[in-house]
């Protein structure tokens, strides 16, 4: 993920009536910029949120989440070939550094106005680890940069502690028991590169880590029966795009779906709540301006990083990091070698070359070939997300939330047609369950295999919560 920046109006964004938990929403397309609501959570108004909070992930289709944390420590062992290795230095990572803040994004369908529409209610959840933890230098130097109030987190984040419960902890109001809601709705799971995420959420929320990955994923695969989805995995082997960290993949869906609207076809429209004005000062609105604004009068930056949506220099750099200007640029470096290579087939009279989108994936916007390295960036979850951030200090656990969701409502939307029946098999079939894995071909598949048991810590405590339901 990279820190979301300016964009085009998004697409129908509609206002709601107040009291949205519901799950109800009216009113005509907003006037202006397009802002995103987000809902800040916090140990002050915990108790008065928890209703809606339970209400809207009980009635959503499905519910994207994304995390900040405090560090990964050492990237190197994160890319290892072995992703048995690669696992167990994310264990580690969970185990000695902590989530900072927990963004939920619950996008509930409503077919009554359009097979497309969806009521979308956003929680950003301040957090605070009540055990020692790892804090990173970097990390720090990137929330900061984007607007995470350390002050604010220690003063009223939600405080949590990792590992197995304490006690009877399941009708307490926490981020462990919200956890537990989740399980329960028993909804899609959506996430962007999300092992990292699954495996922070499980040691953070929920229980101790098991030891190895084969029991690790049974137990996912018990914990989100409706299946967990890797908006990553979607970017890069389903919709082939030309590049894949959040924003980028979330604003060139929003592109696609502006045409598809502009030309009367079938589009994607969010709706999001009205909230009263006593709750304004819960309430942090996202604004994403109008598309002729978008385009910033600088020069795009050539450095080849920028590809998977990070730059050494960060805001230092003089040049533009605007995603509409670098997918304009790949959209003609597309149309280049699109023709290009026809005229070489041509040329060589040779069977059909595989789509230049993979060709494309591992060219910066400058025409220079760049590994892929998401995992060894500078701070934070993903190079992607805490490399040095992009310009405009967007960026938080609540929206990257909202634009995973977005992601994955468009994608569906695209491989579904007219047939949204999520009852017919899996919910998104070619994506069910697959963790998008740097560097490889395949995707980490979240299965129970014949060869794996569940660990003791979680079928303990997935009694629990049903028991406790």
């Amino acid at each position: 993920k990279t820190p979301p920046g300016p964009t085009e109006a998004a697409p129908a964004a509609r206002a709601g009536d107040a009291g949205c938990g519901a799950g109800k929403a009216s009113g005509a397309a907003m006037a202006g910029p397009a802002r995103v609501p987000v809902v800040d959570v916090q140990s002050d108004n915990l108790a008065e949120l928890w209703p809606s909070m339970v209400l809207a992930l009980r009635s959503a289709t499905f519910v994207a989440v994304d995390t900040e944390l405090s560090g990964l420590g050492a990237r190197k062992s994160l890319l290892s070939p072995c992703i048995e290795e690669r696992y167990k230095a994310v264990c580690s990572a969970a185990r000695t550094r902590s989530v900072l803040s927990l963004g939920v994004a619950c996008f509930k369908q409503l077919p009554e106005k359009s097979e497309n529409t969806y009521l979308c209610q956003i929680y950003n959840l301040t957090l605070l680890c009540t055990e020692d933890y790892v804090v990173e230098p970097q990390s720090v130097q990137f929330l900061v940069q984007h607007g995470f109030d350390f002050n604010k987190q220690y003063s009223q984040g939600i405080p949590y502690h990792k590992g197995n419960d304490k006690g009877n902890e399941s009708q307490s109001l926490s981020v462990r028991t919200l956890f537990l809601e989740l399980i329960r709705a028993k909804k899609p799971l959506i996430l962007h590169n999300g092992l990292i995420d699954l495996v922070f959420l499980y040691q953070c929320f929920y229980a101790h880590l098991p030891e190895s990955l084969g029991t690790f994923t049974a137990d996912l695969s018990e914990m989100f029966p409706a299946g967990i989805y890797d908006t990553k995995y979607a970017s890069e082997f389903e919709t082939r795009f030309v590049a894949s960290y959040l924003e980028y993949a979330y604003k060139k869906c929003k592109r696609e779906n502006c045409k598809l609207r502009d030309s009367s076809g079938q589009h994607l429209t969010v709706e999001f709540c009205n909230y009263p004005a006593d709750m304004s000062r819960y309430i942090d609105y996202r604004y994403c301006s109008l598309e002729e604004e978008s385009h910033s009068p600088l020069s795009l930056c050539s450095h080849k990083g920028l590809a998977y949506g990070w730059c050494p220099k960060g805001v230092k750099c003089p040049h533009s990091h605007n995603i509409d200007l670098i997918i304009d640029e790949d959209d003609k470096l597309w149309e280049k070698r699109k023709k290009r290579k026809h005229k070489w087939k041509h040329r060589k009279n040779m069977k059909v070359l595989p789509a230049a989108t993979t060709e494309l994936a591992e060219i910066a916007p400058n025409g220079e070939a760049t590994p892929e390295t998401e995992a060894a960036g500078a701070a934070g979850k993903k190079k992607e997300t805490h490399g040095p951030p992009s310009q405009g200090g967007t960026h938080r656990a609540g929206f990257d939330a909202f634009m995973t969701g977005y992601i994955i409502a468009y994608v569906w939307m695209l491989k579904q047609g007219k047939t949204t029946d999520a009852g017919a098999g899996p919910w998104l079939p070619e994506c069910h369950n697959k963790l998008y894995l740097s560097g490889k071909s395949v995707p980490l598949q979240i299965v129970k295999s014949l060869f794996s048991k569940s660990s003791k810590a979680h079928s303990e405590k997935i009694k629990l919560a049903w028991d406790s339901a």
